[in-house]
């Protein structure tokens, strides 16, 4: 498997973000919905949703997220509003930090992600970074368990290593 390509971003005062590093891996599981779903579920992120990224910066205080792209391409906005912008496309891999803002720009017709969150955390919250709530959300996101496994590679993936 290639290295992830890694991003961090600095808490804004309004989106948290993480000191975990986002994760993009290239190319790295079929264009096919069902086959994405099977590989992460049989690496313990069991699948949850399919369709597009929200088009308006959230996040997750309370877990971390997968998304797989089956099909099409998008860009999304990682970071908050001062973050950065990705293009991913179908067999494109983004492990999301609990607390790392998202927010859809653009994207393809027939866009497919598979979203899914590791098995040990059964509490998924969804925040617009609101700044009445910055310091429940930032003790939130402190207390988020590691995943048991990269939701591509498993036990011995790059992400049980790199959030180490």
């Amino acid at each position: 498997m290639t290295e992830p390509d890694s991003f961090v971003f600095a808490d804004d005062g309004a989106i948290p973000n993480s000191k975990l590093p986002l994760l993009v891996y290239r190319q790295a599981v079929p264009a096919d919905a069902a086959a994405i779903e099977r590989i992460f579920t049989a690496n313990r992120w069991p699948a949850a949703w399919r369709g597009p990224v929200h088009p308006f910066h959230h996040f997750h205080s309370e877990a971390h997220e997968v998304l797989g792209v089956a099909e099409g391409e998008t860009q999304v906005q990682f970071g908050g509003p001062g973050g950065q912008v990705l293009t991913v496309r179908a067999g494109d891999v983004v492990v999301v930090p609990a607390g790392v803002g998202h927010c859809r720009q653009s994207q393809s017709d027939g866009l497919v992600i598979v979203g899914a969150y590791p098995d040990n955390t059964p509490q998924r919250d969804l925040r617009r970074g609101e700044p009445t709530e910055h310091d429940q959300v930032v003790r939130n996101i402190g207390v988020v368990p590691r995943p048991p496994a990269d939701p591509v590679a498993g036990a011995e993936g790059p992400l049980v290593r790199l959030w180490d």
